[in-house]
């Protein structure tokens, strides 16, 4: 335990060369009827983009990727569908999309929340092919406004025991240092569990999202 307290303290050390700069960014929601406020910040990945609103204690995050028809990010103002968010940008939803002559391009909304801590439990949530909407509009004044309402499928994953038991200090070390990074930078360092350790439980639910409202500074 003596360990474990050191390395907490030091990761709080070296945590502020990462110090999280304040921005005009603004997101708002209703998750299930609770309300959620974060400043979310904007990612890129060669031609991919998205944008991430990031809180902790528990670690959130709900993140939003927008795509035109070519597999490239999108900002232009228009009607994107919202699609699968496990699979997005596959040929059968862009040609949905692209054949209707309605949308801009594609959506899809990942929210993951931690229900368990240090990162050993998470609830999440991904858009479904549901023939949802997501509004943007790019005025030109540098900012990127969207709208948003969706019905998520909730999934519930639990950090396999194989993960906890060989990973040891080093995996313990690792997720405080990744919870660290995001409180201090407002990005989502690690905190997706698909891939990462975790086991998809049976449990499913629904969660709701109304009201969705987000300000971006265009990068």
């Amino acid at each position: 335990m003596k360990t474990v307290s050191f390395l907490v303290s030091l990761l709080f050390v070296t945590a502020s060369s990462f110090a999280q700069v304040s921005n005009e960014n603004t997101m708002s929601v209703m998750i299930n009827g609770t309300e959620y406020k974060t400043q979310p910040r904007q990612i890129k990945i060669g031609n991919y983009a998205y944008f991430t609103g990031n809180a902790t204690k528990p670690d959130k995050m709900l993140r939003i990727w927008l795509g035109d028809f070519y597999g490239r990010s999108a900002v232009e103002s228009g009607t994107y569908l919202i699609v699968n968010a496990d699979k997005p940008d596959t040929k059968a939803n862009i040609k949905k999309a692209q054949e209707s002559g309605n949308y801009k391009g594609i959506a899809a909304i990942r929210y993951v929340e931690e229900i368990k801590t240090p990162r050993m439990e998470y609830h999440m949530g991904e858009s479904q092919n549901n023939d949802e909407t997501l509004e943007v509009k790019n005025n030109g004044d540098g900012f990127v406004e969207i709208t948003f309402n969706s019905k998520l499928e909730g999934t519930y994953w639990k950090e396999k025991a194989t993960a906890t038991a060989f990973g040891g200090l080093g995996r313990l070390r690792d997720k405080v240092e990744n919870k660290i990074i995001t409180q201090a930078t407002g990005f989502d360092s690690n905190i997706d569990p698909e891939g990462n350790g975790y086991k998809k439980q049976e449990k499913k639910d629904e969660i709701v999202l109304t009201n969705g409202k987000m300000r971006m500074k265009n990068n």
